[in-house]
C-alpha cells in the first residue's frame, strides 16, 4: 500500500473502511480452524487408533476428508489473514510515527496477553493467541518489505522450520533409543550406570509431557473427567511449555504464512483484486498439485504411523523423517486454492446472505474464537457437561456444526445493534487506551 494512499488519522478501522472479502475470509477460517480444535477439546490420547486405519469405519473417511482439505490449512488462511491484518490496522493511521508503532505493539502485548488467559483460565492449551502476538511483533517489522521477497522468505523460513524441527526430532529420537537400551539392560537384571538411569528419567518426563504411555493415557482421561483444579494442574503445564521452551519452533510456521498474507495483501490477491482467470489458475495450480501430495501423505502415514507402538517404532528406525516436508507443500498449495474458491464465490454473488454472516463471524473472530473454547470446555471437560472420551469421532462434528449455525445467526444480528464484538471492543479499548463507542447509533 502506498504512503499516499494512508491518512493520518488515529483511530480504530471504521466500517465503511473494512474489506468485506477478507472478513469473510476471516470467518471461513475461524470456523474452520474448529474442525481441527474439536478432537482437543474432547478426544482422549490415542483415541484415533480406533479407526484411523479401518476404511470400513465412518470415522476413518471423516477423518480423512479432515485430515486432506481442512488439517492445517484453516490455521493458514487464518495466518494469512493475520498478516493482512497488520497493513489494515495501519491503513488510515499513516505508514509511520511512533504513535502507529505504540499502538501496535500495545495491540500486540494485549493479544499475548489474552493468549495467556485463554491458555490457562479458560484452559485451552491449543490458543494461538500468545503466539500470534508474539509473530505480530516481529511480523510489523517487515510491513514495507517488497512483496516479493515476503514471498522468498517464505521457503528459508519453511527450511528453518524442517531443520528445527528435524532437530528436535533427533533429540527426542536419541532419548527413545537410550531408553529402549536402559530397558533392556534393566530386562537384562543389570547395573545401570549413570547414563543408563538418565536415559529412563528423560524418557518417563517425554512420556509426562508429550508422549504418554498407555496408563498415563487412561490416567489423562481421568484428569480430563475431574474438576477444574485437576484438570487446570494437567494442561497449564502443557500451555506453559509451549509458551516458552518450545516456542522457539512454532514461531517460524505461523511466521512464514504471515509473510504470505502481507504479500497477498500487497499484491492484491487477498482483497479480490485479482481477475477472475488468475484466481482460477490459482484454483487449477493448487488443487491439482497439492491433492495428489496430500492424499499420497496421508496414505504414507496409514501405512507407517498407526498405533503408539507403531510410532515409536518408526522413530526408533528412521534417523530423519524426509515425509515431512510434504506437508507446508501440500498446505501452501491447497490452501492458495481454497483462498481463490472463496475469493470466486465471493465476488459472485452466490451465497450473498452465507457470505454476510461469515463476514460478520470474522468482524467478531476474537469473540467467536473465546467463544468455541467456553462452549467446548464446558461441553466436554469434567467440570462441565463431562463429555469427554465419551462421543465417536464423527459425533463430535455435530457439535461443530451446532456451534457454527449459532455464531452464524448472532454475529450478524450481535452487529446491527453494536460497532464491535464485546472481546474485539474490550481489544480495541485497551489498544488505544480509550473507552471506545460501542453501540450503533
Amino acid at each position: 500500500m502506498e504512503n499516499n494512499q494512508i491518512t493520518t488519522t488515529i483511530a480504530p478501522v471504521s466500517q465503511t473502511s473494512r474489506l468485506k472479502v477478507i472478513d469473510a475470509l476471516r470467518g471461513v477460517a475461524l470456523l474452520g480452524i474448529l474442525l481441527m480444535n474439536i478432537p482437543g477439546f474432547s478426544m482422549a490420547n490415542y483415541a484415533f487408533e480406533a479407526f484411523k486405519n479401518d476404511p470400513g469405519n465412518v470415522n476413518f473417511w471423516v477423518y480423512a476428508v479432515i485430515s486432506i482439505f481442512f488439517e492445517g490449512k484453516m490455521r493458514a488462511l487464518f495466518g494469512m489473514v493475520f498478516g493482512a491484518g497488520v497493513l489494515l490496522f495501519i491503513a488510515n493511521k499513516g505508514a509511520g510515527g511512533k504513535s502507529v508503532h505504540a499502538l501496535f505493539y500495545r495491540r500486540m502485548f494485549w493479544l499475548v496477553l489474552f493468549g495467556l488467559i485463554h491458555a490457562h483460565l479458560i484452559l485451552w492449551i491449543g490458543d494461538i493467541l500468545y503466539l500470534y502476538g508474539v509473530c505480530g511483533m516481529i511480523l510489523y517489522l517487515f510491513r514495507n518489505v517488497k512483496p516479493k521477497y515476503l514471498v522468498i522468505g517464505i521457503p528459508l523460513v519453511a527450511i528453518i522450520d524442517f531443520t528445527g524441527g528435524t532437530i528436535f526430532y533427533k533429540d527426542l529420537r536419541a532419548k527413545r533409543i537410550d531408553y529402549v537400551e536402559a530397558t533392556k539392560a534393566q530386562a537384562a537384571n543389570q547395573t545401570l550406570t549413570d547414563a543408563q538411569t538418565k536415559a529412563l528419567s528423560e524418557w518417563r518426563e517425554v512420556e509426562k509431557t508429550m508422549i504418554p504411555n498407555r496408563e498415563d493415557a487412561k490416567e489423562n482421561t481421568a484428569k480430563m473427567k475431574s474438576d477444574y483444579a485437576t484438570v487446570a494442574s494437567y494442561l497449564r503445564p502443557m500451555a506453559l511449555d509451549g509458551q516458552t521452551k518450545y516456542l522457539l519452533y512454532s514461531l517460524w510456521d505461523s511466521l512464514a504464512l504471515m509473510f504470505l498474507g502481507l504479500a497477498l495483501f500487497k499484491w492484491g490477491f487477498i482483497t479480490g483484486s485479482w481477475s477472475n482467470a488468475d484466481y482460477w489458475k490459482v484454483v487449477k495450480i493448487g488443487y491439482g498439485i497439492g491433492i495428489p501430495v496430500v492424499v499420497y501423505a496421508f496414505y504414507y502415514n496409514f501405512q507407517h504411523y498407526s498405533t503408539l507402538e507403531a510410532n515409536l517404532a518408526r522413530m526408533e528406525a528412521t534417523p530423519m523423517e524426509w515425509s515431512g516436508l510434504l506437508y507446508p507443500l501440500q498446505r501452501i498449495l491447497i490452501v492458495m486454492a481454497h483462498a481463490a474458491s472463496i475469493i470466486l464465490l465471493y465476488k459472485s454473488g452466490i451465497w450473498k446472505g452465507l457470505f454476510h454472516r461469515l463476514e460478520s463471524v470474522g468482524q467478531m473472530a476474537f469473540t467467536n474464537y473465546i467463544t468455541h473454547s467456553v462452549i467446548c470446555t464446558l461441553f466436554f471437560f469434567g467440570y462441565g457437561l463431562n463429555y469427554y472420551a465419551e462421543l465417536e469421532y464423527y459425533q463430535i462434528y455435530f457439535i461443530v456444526f451446532a456451534i457454527w449455525v449459532i455464531q452464524l445467526i448472532i454475529s450478524p444480528i450481535w452487529l446491527q445493534y453494536f460497532r464491535f464484538g464485546p472481546l474485539e471492543w474490550l481489544w480495541r479499548s485497551l489498544t488505544y487506551w480509550k473507552m471506545q463507542p460501542f453501540k450503533k447509533n
